[in-house]
C-alpha cells in the first residue's frame, strides 16, 4: 500500500487508515516519503538506512508498539496525526527526519 502525494486528492484519512492498517506490527516499521511523493510503510529498511531517495521519514516504530496494524488504523487520533504529518511535510518537508508530529 502506498499513497501518491503528488496528487492531492490521494491524501485522505481513509488512505492513511489503510496504509497503517495493512502494515504488520510484527517487525520494526517506518513511514517514508520518497522525493517523488510516494508515502509508504517500510518494514525491511528502517532508521537511517537507504535514505538517499527520501524527502523525509518519521521515526522508526518498534515492533509490537501498536503504531501500525488494525488497532492503529482504528485509532482516529493516531490516523489524524499521521495525516497531518504527511500534509504538513509534502511537498516541502520541515526536516528529512521527523520525530515530532
Amino acid at each position: 500500500m502506498q499513497i501518491d502525494l503528488s496528487n492531492p486528492d490521494n491524501l485522505t484519512l481513509e488512505a492513511v487508515r489503510q496504509l497503517l492498517g495493512r502494515a504488520s506490527d510484527d517487525e520494526h516499521t517506518q513511514l517514508r516519503v520518497s522525493k517523488a511523493g510516494v508515502a509508504y510503510i517500510s518494514s525491511g529498511v528502517v532508521g537511517g538506512a537507504e535514505i538517499g531517495g527520501l524527502l523525509f521519514r518519521l521515526e522508526t516504530w518498534a515492533k509490537g508498539s501498536g503504531y501500525v496494524g488494525l488497532v492503529a488504523a482504528s485509532d482516529e487520533v493516531w490516523v489524524m496525526q499521521i495525516f497531518n504529518a504527511l500534509k504538513q511535510n509534502w511537498p516541502t518537508a520541515t526536516s528529512d527526519y521527523i520525530d515530532i508530529y
